[in-house]
């Protein structure tokens, strides 16, 4: 092979690489985006109205027979100060350090339209299933917890205390559900500051409230409008907000209206594209094997070193 042609497999190598480079900014061509299902279902949180009781907190952990937290109250009574492993709804309060603001705040799995965990899931342990619901199946996890690492709302816990642990998350006490009765906490809400519905419903709520009284709520930041927190964020959630301090202070992340499964697969897609980075890259280590092979050949001066003129 003559100077020539060794410049020309680096100008193809310079120019697929350009074009892979172009190709990481492409969109996901091949990613329908999710919408909930007619029969979703969810959950709508109405801070102004929870009182702190923390019955739904009992309420969960009975439904769900899961056994009482009691290490931060020294063996006497169920106590959990957040997710895990044996909590899958919790009571949080936020205080203001600078001023008298306070709300209580009721933390469990939003079942987003389009889940990051299920994206994220190698085997399906995760998926969306009834109602939209999502749910947890043991027999398929893996124990790789990629769900926790992906989800923008840190739900899934995880059981370390057990040697055959498992992923904890609110199902929505899909298991009431199919016996025609509601997720325990809303059923014992004595404030009604949780009520369950399906999500068409629950969001024409939260919007006539705010509509009735606008100053009761709040946005995502000090000053932005009141909104329903889960109407659109990270694609929409079948659990709704609605808060009186905005949604930031009490944790919950701003996103956008993209679902994080899009986000971390058009930036797949844009890579593997039409196989051109891979291509690229294995054009780039042949051309140095080649130029490698070639500097030793004439070093040594080995038979039909292809700078002795043999061709």
């Amino acid at each position: 092979m003559s100077a020539v042609d060794r410049r020309t497999v680096l100008k193809g190598v310079a120019a697929t690489g350009a074009v892979a480079a172009t190709g990481i900014s492409l969109p996901a061509h091949g990613r329908v985006a999710k919408v909930a299902p007619p029969d979703a279902v969810g959950l709508l949180y109405d801070t102004t109205l929870c009182i702190g009781c923390k019955t739904c907190v009992v309420a969960c952990r009975e439904a769900n027979d899961k056994k009482p937290d009691t290490r931060l109250s020294g063996g006497l009574w169920d106590m959990p100060s957040d997710l895990n492993g044996q909590t899958k709804n919790v009571i949080k309060l936020y205080k203001d350090p600078d001023s008298p603001e306070r709300s209580y705040f009721k933390a469990q799995c939003l079942h987003c339209v389009d889940p990051a965990c299920v994206g994220a899931c190698m085997i399906g342990a995760l998926q969306k299933r009834e109602f939209g619901i999502v749910t947890y199946d043991s027999f398929f996890c893996s124990g790789c917890r990629y769900c926790q690492m992906v989800c923008p709302f840190e739900i899934p816990k995880f059981e370390w205390e057990k040697l055959a642990p498992k992923i904890v998350k609110c199902e929505l006490c899909n298991h009431r559900l199919r016996e025609g009765r509601q997720p325990g906490c809303t059923e014992v809400c004595p404030r009604h500051a949780v009520v369950y519905g399906k999500r068409t419903d629950l969001l024409a709520e939260a919007k006539r409230r705010i509509a009735e009284s606008p100053k009761k709520y709040k946005g995502q930041k000090k000053g932005d409008p009141p909104k329903v927190y889960g109407e659109t964020e990270g694609g929409g959630t079948q659990c709704l907000y609605l808060s009186h301090v905005p949604f930031e202070k009490l944790g919950l992340p701003d996103l956008s209206a993209d679902p994080v499964p899009h986000v971390a697969q058009t930036v797949q897609h844009g890579i593997y594209q039409g196989f051109v980075a891979p291509v690229a890259l294995y054009a780039v280590l042949g051309a140095v094997v080649f130029r490698n092979r070639k500097k030793q050949a004439a070093t040594s001066g080995e038979p039909g070193n292809p700078t002795g003129g043999a061709e």
